[in-house]
């Protein structure tokens, strides 16, 4: 009997035992999964996508004036009179000032004096020779070579009116010298003389031009457009730009003129816009600031800076697949705020990591939320 009570306990005490095992491995287990669980760290995702940036860059221009021009007396004379001075408004063929220069009206009498006695050679020359030709008419009464003779003078009399001619025109072209005149219209910029002033044609009679003409209704805009930029321009395209006597006003320019040419010492192209200025708020000279819109030529995949992981190894964003990370590398391109284009082994719709950083290893599992 007591035999039998030793055996029944031996055995009830295995069997607790096995049970208690199992109930630990059974606790360790779940404890060891719920450890991995929490070990797998949830990022914020978002579904990539393509799009275009657009930027703007900011480059310095010049206003200039459409036409500008120095006018200057076209022969040595003297100032006689000044009809418009700085700041006047003229048209096109307006007197703006007059010259005198006494020698040139002795020259006019002489060569109408001239003119004069040639006509009345030619005149007599020619009534000879008509004469002569009329009465040759009946046969014996004139020699042809006294026929000859009369025509020979009369052409060399022609001759020497056209000469007189000429000259006579010279000397009044050089007397309507002595007036200048607006070729376009526009606003007197400079005045350099004074009545009595001796003047004359450039690097002859005078150093300084008589006047500064220019057209300012009408204003250009030149630019240097660097290299990386010059695809993003093209005619009749509008610009917006402002100047440092109205900051808070934008203005607008149309692009004209393209060079077509790079300058080989800056990398750039010149571009012309034009600027209509009706009001001349704006002044030949002026530095602008435009503001030059870049829109992206093609759509690529965009996604925000803080997806990118710049590593000393290299540049790559993060995509989950199947619950797993997977670095992939890429070229950033433009930035524009908080957005950067990228390129590289992508697709539309993949799943990328929002808040992306060298902790998230290659291929170790993640918890996603969008």
């Amino acid at each position: 009997m007591r035999i039998f009570s030793t055996a029944s306990f031996l055995y009830v005490s295995g069997v607790l035992g096995v049970a208690f095992f199992s109930c630990n491995s059974a606790a360790k287990e779940e404890k060891s999964a719920e450890s991995r669980k929490d070990s797998v760290k949830t990022y914020t995702v978002f579904n990539l996508q393509k799009d275009r940036l657009v930027s703007s860059l900011k480059l310095p221009g010049e206003l200039m004036a459409f036409q500008q021009v120095d006018l200057y007396s076209k022969v040595n004379s003297f100032v006689k009179k000044l009809y418009v001075d700085v700041g006047s408004e003229v048209k096109t063929g307006q007197l703006l000032a007059t010259m005198e220069a006494p020698e040139i009206n002795a020259q006019l009498s002489g060569a109408s004096s001239r003119l004069k006695s040639a006509e009345a050679l030619y005149i007599a020359s020619k009534a000879h020779y008509e004469r002569l030709l009329e009465t040759s008419k009946t046969p014996g009464t004139i020699s042809p070579n006294d026929l000859d003779i009369a025509l020979a003078r009369q052409n060399a009399d022609h001759a020497q009116l056209q000469s007189a001619q000429a000259a006579y025109k010279e000397i009044t072209d050089n007397k309507n010298y002595l007036e200048i005149k607006a070729p376009f219209s526009g606003v007197i910029s400079a005045r350099n003389v004074s009545a009595g002033a001796y003047v004359g044609p450039a690097g002859k009679g005078s150093d300084q031009p008589v006047f500064t003409l220019q057209e300012q209704k009408h204003l250009r805009l030149a630019v240097s457009i660097p290299e990386a930029y010059t695809g993003y321009l093209k005619q009749n395209d509008e610009v917006r730009f402002m100047v440092k006597s109205f900051p808070n006003e934008y203005f607008t320019a149309k692009v004209k003129r393209l060079a077509g040419a790079l300058d080989t010492r800056l990398r750039s192209e010149r571009v012309e816009m034009d600027v209509m200025n009706d009001s001349r708020k704006l002044l030949p000279g002026m530095v602008a600031e435009i503001l030059l819109t870049l829109p992206a030529k093609d759509s690529t995949f965009v996604v925000p800076k803080s997806a990118v992981v710049n590593a000393s190894e290299n540049i790559f964003v993060i995509r989950v697949e199947d619950g797993k990370a997977k670095w992939i590398t890429i070229t950033p391109g433009r930035e524009v705020s908080d957005k950067v284009e990228i390129y590289g082994q992508l697709q539309t719709g993949d799943t990328i990591i929002q808040q992306a950083n060298e902790e998230v290893r290659d291929g170790a599992a993640v918890s996603i939320e969008r």
